[in-house]
């Protein structure tokens, strides 16, 4: 396959079925696209997934790959409470794919990507295409609109803050990384209604991407082991592994759920609201401390760390 072949093929397909691109005032195929302008700012945000790591192309689908791959760029626009507009998509093809038919991956990837895009509205403007003598790579760069009372960082909890957490935790390897729904409309419903102060999306595990949230705002917390929605995967998890299923809950990463801080009364009312959104519970796990570090209501620390990135 010619670089420029898949190229027209994308272009083409893009142009007559997803819709979402039609706001680009340069659409794919010139050297750069160009996006139309947003007064409030432009998030960005970039994600790197590689075979054997992220994901197993022996045991997946490439369009369940490709899908993950746009999935977990939103979730981090979902992350700051914000809409997103636009991705490009960079592909390192392995040349060793079996069969060598590097084109049928590339395009069984794109056509995983599509349906999500359209879902959220968000326009693919472009990227690279090459192949190489290593396993399949998948670079994906978002941009996005942030919400109309501001984004939400990591940096705003405040003491006497609740934590909370949507849906369930721990598992993930069983199916849900490959396909989970990025909780874009989620997190704006949230902000809207109930003002957070903090958020992050759960890539790396509750007992790892909450500590971010406590080192950007200068405090602590406290968890309460019994609140902490435990997924049914998990459970069975922890039958293989010997563990605590919350070990897997707090540790395995990937859930891709939302985590975020509220006052107190902004707290009750979302949990009288019970489901905020359909078929999702929020669940209260613990409260944010002036005390610095991590612990469980007996003032033990937590111990317990999600998937840590070494370089």
């Amino acid at each position: 396959m010619a670089e420029f072949e898949f190229i027209r093929w994308l272009s083409d397909k893009l142009a007559t079925s997803h819709a979402s691109n039609e706001p680009l005032l340069i659409p794919p195929g010139d050297d750069t696209a160009l996006l139309p302008p947003h007064t409030s700012g432009v998030l960005f945000a970039a994600d790197m997934l590689m075979d054997g790591v992220h994901f197993d192309l022996a045991q997946t689908s490439p369009q369940l790959v490709g899908r993950k791959a746009i999935a977990v760029n939103l979730s981090d626009i979902a992350a700051m409470a914000g809409r997103p507009t636009s991705v490009t998509v960079c592909l390192a093809l392995p040349k060793s794919y079996p069969g060598g038919d590097t084109e049928a991956l590339a395009r069984e990837l794109m056509t995983g990507m599509l349906p999500l895009a359209s879902q959220f509205d968000v326009a693919i403007a472009g990227g690279d295409t090459n192949s190489w003598h290593g396993p399949l790579v998948i670079s994906v760069a978002i941009t996005g609109v942030p919400h109309h009372q501001g984004s939400v960082q990591r940096s705003g909890a405040q003491p006497g803050d609740w934590i909370l957490v949507t849906g369930e935790l721990g598992g993930s390897i069983s199916g849900k990384h490959l396909q989970f729904t990025p909780r874009i409309e989620e997190a704006s419903l949230l902000h809207d209604r109930y003002g957070l102060t903090a958020m992050l999306d759960l890539s790396d595990g509750l007992g790892s991407d909450l500590r971010h949230i406590l080192r950007a705002s200068g405090v602590g917390a406290t968890l309460d082991a019994s609140r902490i929605p435990i997924s049914t995967a998990a459970y069975s998890a922890a039958k293989l592994s010997g563990k605590d299923p919350l070990v897997h809950a707090l540790g395995d990463g990937e859930d891709f759920e939302l985590c975020f801080t509220v006052p107190p009364e902004k707290g009750a009312m979302l949990l009288a609201a019970q489901p905020f959104a359909p078929s999702l519970l929020v669940h209260h796990i613990g409260t944010i401390g002036q005390r610095q570090g991590l612990y469980w209501a007996d003032g033990k620390e937590v111990t317990t760390m999600g998937w840590v990135h070494s370089l």
